[in-house]
């Protein structure tokens, strides 16, 4: 966990998935949209910035990769509803919270 707490590593991992996800809604704009395709910087750029956030937790990368994806699928729902304007269902909110309980499970159990 970043820096024994749980809040900053909840904080780490909801920072890396937003910049996981502006990396991959910028060219979904270009290529779904007809955005610019100057919207490729941007993404680049928040792609990398992503891979690094990854980088900061002191846990193994395999159980930092399965424990963001529960708060992966958390975010992806709130940007769906504030950005997109779609509000999450009662199912999507149901499988979100599945989500985070396997993350809670992962992040918070004992090691020796």
């Amino acid at each position: 966990m970043l820096s024994g707490t749980l809040p900053g590593t909840l904080m780490l991992f909801v920072a890396t998935a937003l910049a996981e996800i502006v990396g991959c809604y910028l060219p979904w704009l270009w290529l779904r949209q007809q955005g610019s395709p100057w919207l490729l910087l941007p993404a680049a750029l928040c792609l990398a910035l992503f891979a690094w956030l990854l980088t900061l937790h002191p846990t193994a990368a395999g159980r930092t990769y399965a424990a963001y994806g529960g708060v992966y699928v958390a975010v992806a729902l709130g940007w769906l509803w504030l950005v997109e304007g779609i509000r999450p269902t009662l199912w999507d909110m149901l499988g979100a919270a599945v989500a985070l309980s396997g993350m809670a499970i992962i992040v918070l159990a004992p090691r020796g």
